[in-house]
């Protein structure tokens, strides 16, 4: 049963990456924050499957770092101080099961740092190409204050011109929460 008061963006990506991947599996944390979906994911790939993280802030690197070895997972997960933007040098095309985005600022940070579309978009063109077929990238997008409104409309603008003979792009907007509630997105490579 869904407890709608609680229920949120994060609880709709979890379940879906949790019906998706599986032990073994190459998975990418575009924008690890403070590495809670690293960890998730981590538990998910198990002991022979990898996760790699990546964030521009060192706090938030660090933070990844701290939790991932807390949790046990340090085995299977290499958190990096680079750009989501960056990540196609890491690994070849068609090898990467899942890729997860947060869009927006490092919670507990400075809201001032935040993803911006010049390397956003970049970066989920050079992840579809990352991805297997059959392969999952999810998407919040987070935004208010006075931050992330250009790159929520950009990113809304752009997912739709994704070519549909290759992907499923399905967006899921809470319509009737007010101040500006996450987006939660799941494309799926065909």
């Amino acid at each position: 049963m869904i407890n709608r008061t609680s229920f949120s963006a994060l609880d709709i990506i979890r379940r879906v990456l949790e019906e998706n991947v599986k032990e073994g599996d190459i998975c990418v944390d575009a924008t690890a924050g403070r590495g809670h979906d690293t960890a998730f994911l981590c538990s998910l790939v198990g002991e022979s499957g990898h996760v790699t993280a990546f964030d521009i802030q060192q706090d938030a690197v660090d933070s990844t770092k701290q939790l991932v070895v807390e949790k046990g997972y340090a085995d299977r997960a290499e958190v990096l101080l680079k750009s989501h933007s960056e990540m196609d040098e890491l690994f070849d095309e068609e090898t990467v099961s899942c890729i997860t985005f947060n869009f927006g600022w490092l919670p507990r940070g400075d809201h001032n740092i935040f993803t911006r579309k010049e390397t956003s978009i970049p970066a989920i063109e050079k992840g579809l190409k990352l991805l297997k077929h059959g392969g999952i990238m999810t998407l919040i997008i987070y935004y208010g204050r006075e931050t992330g409104f250009e790159e929520k409309d950009a990113l809304l603008e752009y997912l739709p011109t994704l070519d549909s003979n290759k992907y499923t792009v399905i967006e899921m907007p809470f319509v009737n929460r007010p101040n500006c509630p996450p987006i939660p997105i799941v494309i799926i490579k065909d």
